[in-house]
């Protein structure tokens, strides 16, 4: 199993950045997907989640900002981040879960003030 997560950067304070984590080795349309962070001297914490149909919730910290979408012909789970804050800033996580679950390798997003 492989979770490829990428598209994370360095942005300024109030713009966009869409994470992408390509899926292997699994079925990836039965399983929930979801992109988690963890700040420097932080613990990881959920920032959004889509069930296998389509349900998602979100962190209070980035409802109205960020999206969670998937493809499942593409193996694919998406994160568009918008008004991005210098709070922010992490390393983002994928993670696939069903009944077992699966952790990408991070892409470190750094949003500048």
């Amino acid at each position: 199993v492989q979770l490829q997560a990428s598209g994370g950067g360095l942005v300024q304070a109030g713009g966009s950045l869409r994470l992408s984590c390509a899926a292997s080795g699994i079925i990836f349309s039965i399983y929930g997907m979801a992109w988690y962070r963890q700040a420097p001297g932080k613990q990881r914490e959920l920032v959004a989640h889509m069930t296998s149909g389509g349900v998602t919730n979100y962190a209070d910290s980035v409802k109205g900002r960020f999206a969670i979408s998937r493809d499942n012909a593409k193996n694919t789970v998406y994160l568009q981040m918008n008004s991005l804050k210098p709070e922010d800033t992490a390393v983002y996580y994928c993670n696939a879960a069903h009944l077992r679950q699966f952790w990408g390798q991070g892409t470190l997003v750094t949003v500048s003030s």
